[in-house]
């Protein structure tokens, strides 16, 4: 009976050995696995930003190809208003003369 009490002790100690150098194993390769997710995460996370700041400077851009825009149809505006003033100061100034009789 102490033979079998002694190889019991033995496969449970073989056991434990075991479980031990897979736990080693694993710890081992925890700090790469970790620094290989972290990695992914990162370049995850670029492609993200990059992709983002793509956007708010192609939406930038358009706002000021916007506000450039507008601003010279406002001064062209601006522009006619002065040129139709000049006409209508003439056009009427042309219909005194006629209805005083000037023409």
């Amino acid at each position: 009976m102490n033979e079998k009490r002694i190889q019991q002790v033995l496969e449970i100690e073989r056991q434990a050995q075991e479980l031990y150098d897979k736990a080693v194993q694993n710890a081992q390769q925890l700090p790469v696995q970790a620094e290989q997710e972290s990695q992914a995460i990162l370049d995850k996370a670029r492609v993200e930003a990059e992709a983002e700041a793509q956007q708010l400077i192609a939406k930038a851009e358009a706002s000021q190809e916007t506000t450039k825009i507008l601003t010279e149809a406002e001064n062209k505006n601006r522009e006619m208003e002065a040129l139709v003033m000049t006409h209508f100061d003439r056009a009427v100034n042309y219909i005194f003369d006629r209805v005083i009789g000037r023409e």
